[in-house]
C-alpha cells in the first residue's frame, strides 16, 4: 500500500478535470507491478476504483464532482490518499443486476469480455452508476441485447437508443 498527501487540482481544459496528483516515485511503484488499475482510498472515507493516468511526466487519479462534493473536497485542498493495487477481475465491481444477465445469456456475457477492458468499465459504470433496482437491470438488459444485436461490436449511439427503449419498461 502507498499513502501519501496531494492537493487537489483541476487541470484547465474540458477534456479531464478534478484530479489528485501523484508522486512520481509512488506512480513508477505501482507501474512496476504492470498494472495501473488501483482502489484508492480518500482522506480514509470512501475507496474507488480508479486507475493512474499520465500527461508526461505528470502522474494523477481522476476525481469526479459527485465524489469531490460528497467528501466536501475544495480544488487546492490537502487530501490524504492511500493506494494499493487493484486485483478485481474488471478493474472495478460488477453490479448483481448485469452479473444476473450475463448468467441468464451466455453468448452476451461473450461478447462482454471480449471487449477492451476499457469497454467493459464502460459498461458496469452505465449500470453502477444506477441506484434503482429496476433501472438498473434495465441497463443490464438493454446492453446483453445490444451486445447480442451487434455481434459485439460496441456501438455507444446505438446502445444509448436500446437504453431508452429498456428504460421505458417498467
Amino acid at each position: 500500500m502507498h499513502s501519501f498527501t496531494t492537493t487537489l487540482q483541476n487541470f484547465s481544459n474540458n477534456v479531464y478535470g478534478l484530479h489528485l496528483p501523484l508522486p512520481e516515485d509512488i506512480a513508477q511503484a505501482i507501474l512496476a507491478s504492470g498494472n495501473k488499475r488501483v482502489l484508492c482510498t480518500i482522506n480514509e472515507i470512501e475507496t474507488i476504483h480508479s486507475g493512474i493516468m499520465a500527461v508526461k511526466p505528470y502522474w494523477y487519479i481522476l476525481i469526479n464532482q459527485q465524489l469531490a462534493k460528497r467528501l466536501n473536497l475544495s480544488i487546492g485542498e490537502q487530501v490524504q490518499v492511500q493506494l494499493k493495487e487493484d486485483k478485481s477481475e474488471f478493474g472495478m465491481k460488477m453490479p448483481e443486476e448485469l452479473e444476473e444477465v450475463f448468467a441468464q445469456d451466455l453468448v452476451a456475457k461473450s461478447h462482454f469480455l471480449e471487449l477492451t477492458p476499457g469497454k467493459q468499465r464502460n459498461l458496469i459504470h452505465i449500470v453502477a452508476k444506477v441506484k434503482n433496482t429496476q433501472s438498473r437491470i434495465n441497463k443490464a438488459l438493454a446492453i446483453c441485447h445490444h451486445l447480442n444485436e451487434v455481434n459485439g461490436q460496441l456501438d455507444f449511439k446505438m446502445l444509448n437508443s436500446t437504453i431508452k427503449k429498456y428504460n421505458q419498461l417498467r
